[in-house]
């Protein structure tokens, strides 16, 4: 166990967080999403939320300040509508250590999943709400 850790970040997760680079991406799927069909690799968060991990992961994560959605949702497939309860949790773990985010952006289903065929790693969580995929695009931590 490590200080100042979350315990909801598993020794995976942080050497994947580690490893990034500025610009590269995370994704945070809900449980019923198909990770192993779009990335190699995928790690399992099972029984944690997204906010959860939300405010286990931001502290120690800078978001990509370069950029006009350093965090993006997955739209609704026409049709259907997003529940405004989501995206309201998710924004309220987000602004626990970054305040500044106003919302955030939305990608088409199937322009979600080409992103994360090209993110760097996928965490499946025990998320159960619908359209709860976060994308978090990592940025240059400050001096």
């Amino acid at each position: 166990m490590l200080k100042g850790i979350s315990p909801l970040i598993s020794p995976e997760l942080l050497k994947v967080l580690a490893s990034m680079g500025h610009g590269d991406e995370i994704v945070l799927s809900d449980a019923h999403f198909p990770a192993e069909s779009f990335n190699a690799r995928v790690l399992r968060a099972d029984g944690l939320r997204v906010p959860q991990l939300l405010r286990a992961i931001l502290p120690l994560f800078e978001l990509d300040a370069y950029v006009a959605d350093p965090l993006v949702m997955m739209s609704a497939v026409p049709g259907d509508t997003l529940d405004p309860a989501v995206e309201a949790a998710y924004l309220e773990a987000v602004h626990e250590t970054n305040p500044q985010i106003a919302g955030f952006g939305h990608e088409e289903r199937f322009a979600f999943y080409e992103r994360t065929r090209k993110a760097y790693a996928v965490v499946v969580t025990g998320e159960t709400a619908k359209y709860g995929n976060i994308i978090l695009k990592k940025g240059v931590t400050p001096c």
